[in-house]
């Protein structure tokens, strides 16, 4: 283990040509470029459908809605991790980074919800009569809502909102669609499409359930949560946790150790739930739905890989170090990591990463991320960089690792 600063300098490698800097750009990202294929999709289909009749009109806007919904289901999430990651790492690397990017998934939810509304919209437009016309502008207008506060200015300002609005306005908008269609002349396939996006939607909740937990408080600043009630999640799943089921919900890595039953969560103080969280201690929190697979899943597309964490970023890494699944190299900064994390949490990282950097920033201060992931990724002769940080940081070092040719990954900050 390294815990002092890496005083030689490292000349980062030069940046690609500009064709290639501009399909790295954070704008560029798989998931806008996935948000674009749908309403591509959808408008190649108009021009050759024109012009629209009613009924195709409402098929669209359900099948596209429906894309929203279903891509966001846990079952879902994890088959796509699961297809993606298949691929042996004899596939050439510009298949497997490519592959990589399948956590971006929420470009198709995205684009799916801006087409669907689009065309029901579109369909309101065409003179619905009566009790239909009513539900059919309830459903416009809560849409708009729904829209407009998931863009991003108003869900990072405003987060907490934006999740009980996105929860109570879709729970709404799924009835408000049963009331429109069978205010219409029900058919087969609508019906058939709408019960298995319910079903979709209720699965979760019908897996709610207050199970009991053992917290550990090594420092103000964090909590180690630990779970026993039958559950033994995969390592790098993730589990939604609320003390108010109704109105907030927050998902933690699971940290599973091998060969052990139940499973951990590292939680930090990052906003007044997690404050009131570590202050209080609560014996029983309330859990649901289905472990769901997490970006560093990825790590099996490569024959070797960087970890690169800060904070309570070792969390979601955790779980990957112990399993041992593709060999890898920690690089850590944090503050005072024994005195934060507690000696038994930092034993058992350099148990099983001997080699790890951990950087101290209350002794050093902060360091060039960028440059240490790059300095770990060469001297491993690693093929890829997963970066668990902050949103500023993430981006810094996985745009600033893949504008040199780096595969590089990271959370998007897309729910």
């Amino acid at each position: 283990m390294t815990t002092a600063p890496v005083t030689r300098t490292t000349a980062l490698p030069p940046v690609t040509s500009a064709p290639r800097r501009l399909l790295k750009h954070p704008r560029l990202m798989h998931y806008n470029r996935l948000a674009a294929l749908v309403l591509v999709a959808n408008a190649a289909w108009a021009a050759s459908s024109w012009p629209l009749s009613p009924q195709a009109l409402a098929h669209a806007s359900l099948a596209n809605l429906a894309l929203a919904v279903l891509v966001r289901q846990q079952y879902v999430i994890n088959l796509f991790f699961r297809l993606a990651t298949r691929v042996p790492t004899s596939w050439p690397l510009k298949v497997r980074w490519t592959l990589g990017k399948v956590y971006h998934f929420g470009g198709l939810h995205v684009g799916g919800a801006l087409a669907g509304a689009t065309w029901f919209l579109a369909l309101t437009l065409t003179g619905a009569e009566g009790l239909s016309a009513v539900v059919s502008w309830a459903l416009v207008v809560l849409l708009a809502v729904i829209v407009a506060t998931a863009l991003p200015p108003f869900r990072s300002r405003h987060h907490d909102h934006f999740e009980k609005i996105h929860r109570f306005g879709g729970w709404t908008a799924l009835a408000l669609f049963w009331a429109h269609t069978l205010l219409s002349a029900p058919q087969p396939v609508p019906i058939t499409v709408l019960t298995v996006v319910t079903f979709s939607v209720a699965l979760p909740w019908l897996r709610l359930r207050k199970v009991d937990v053992r917290l550990e408080r090594p420092s103000p600043h964090v909590v180690l949560a630990r779970f026993d009630h039958g559950e033994t999640p995969f390592a790098g799943s993730s589990t939604a946790i609320s003390r108010s089921p109704l109105t907030e919900w927050h998902s933690f890595a699971n940290v599973p150790t091998p060969g052990e039953p139940g499973f951990r969560l590292t939680i930090s103080r990052a906003g007044d739930w997690t404050g009131s969280f570590i202050d209080d201690l609560p014996t029983r929190v309330w859990v649901k739905g289905i472990t769901t697979a997490g970006v560093a899943n990825i790590e099996t597309l490569f024959k070797k890989v960087v970890y690169v964490a800060t904070g309570s970023g070792i969390g979601p890494c955790l779980p990957h170090l112990l399993a041992a699944e593709v060999p890898s190299r920690l690089v850590w900064a944090t503050r005072d990591p024994r005195t934060t994390y507690g000696d038994a949490l930092v034993d058992e990282i350099l148990a099983v990463q001997p080699h790890a950097l951990v950087w101290d920033t209350s002794r050093h201060g902060k360091p060039d991320m960028v440059r240490l992931a790059y300095e770990a990724y060469r001297d491993f002769g690693a093929e890829a960089v997963i970066c668990i940080s902050n949103k500023k940081l993430t981006w810094q070092v996985v745009h600033g690792l893949e504008r040199r040719g780096i595969p590089a990954y990271g959370a998007i900050w897309d729910s």
